[in-house]
């Protein structure tokens, strides 16, 4: 079994529908999955509103493709993305890919990749339209991640001092009845004769379900975090052989 660091992404970010400000978190994201072997961005460089990605390429090694505008009304950047995929999936160079727009054009694109078994994670603002985020195995928010980037500087203080505690920012997504009901859903569909259910299965069979949940876009970092301030259920950590290491159960409250 390949570990994380094991698989190849290839990342295809659309220069035409992806802000340049917070590069260096997206690319960051995206190495928890695996390596980026190949990094391209498509668009018309020749236009003035791409200038802001030009100061970033170079710093994060991200190979600009240049695609002019054939035609007034069509998008060539989205049939250049396109191409390049099914050429990278046929010559099994990579194990998964990683396009990063807010563009549905896309969506026919993720779903070809994972009928062939590549895995696909999608990376856009939460204006993507809801065809293309099911159509990816993930689907990650980028807003989720200029807030983590802007929470990490706030870390700590001059002194090194953990700084104090600021008020929480606004998240993407309240923890409303769907959410509550998609999570309970999730454990019984687990769950041993005792109600309890392994929390690391749990996020893997929500993420099948709704490949955009992520327990950061309820301003929570982990999983655990988010079913802990839901009163619903109940967490139950065991110890395990391995000092420090603990295997975290939930089950629904009767």
């Amino acid at each position: 079994m390949k570990t994380s660091t094991d698989i190849r992404i290839a990342v295809l970010i659309d220069a035409d529908n992806i802000p340049s400000a917070n590069i260096k978190v997206m690319m960051e994201e995206i190495a928890k999955y695996g390596t980026p072997t190949i990094k391209r961005i498509y668009g018309d460089w020749t236009r003035p509103n791409l200038s802001g990605w030009k100061n970033v390429l170079l710093e994060n090694a991200i190979q600009p493709i240049q695609q002019y505008g054939y035609t007034t009304g069509k998008n060539a950047t989205d049939s250049a993305m396109i191409i390049d995929a099914m050429d990278m999936l046929y010559t099994e160079k990579v194990d998964a890919f990683c396009i990063v727009s807010s563009d549905s054009d896309f969506t026919r694109l993720a779903t070809r990749l994972r009928e062939s078994g590549m895995t696909v994670i999608g990376m856009g603002e939460k204006k993507t339209p809801n065809p293309f985020i099911v159509a990816c195995d993930k689907f990650i928010y980028i807003e989720i991640l200029e807030t983590q980037s802007e929470d990490s500087k706030d870390a700590d203080d001059e002194k090194g001092r953990p700084a104090r505690p600021k008020k929480q920012r606004e998240t993407l997504k309240k923890i409303d009845k769907a959410t509550i009901q998609l999570i309970a859903t999730t454990i019984s569909d687990l769950a041993d004769d005792s109600g309890w259910a392994f929390l690391g299965e749990i996020g893997n069979l929500i993420l099948k379900k709704q490949p955009d949940f992520d327990p950061r876009n309820f301003g929570f970092g982990k999983l655990a975090l988010l079913i802990k301030s839901i009163k619903r259920f109940e967490v139950d950590e065991r110890q395990t052989e391995k000092k420090g290491i603990k295997l975290v159960y939930v089950r629904v409250k009767n």
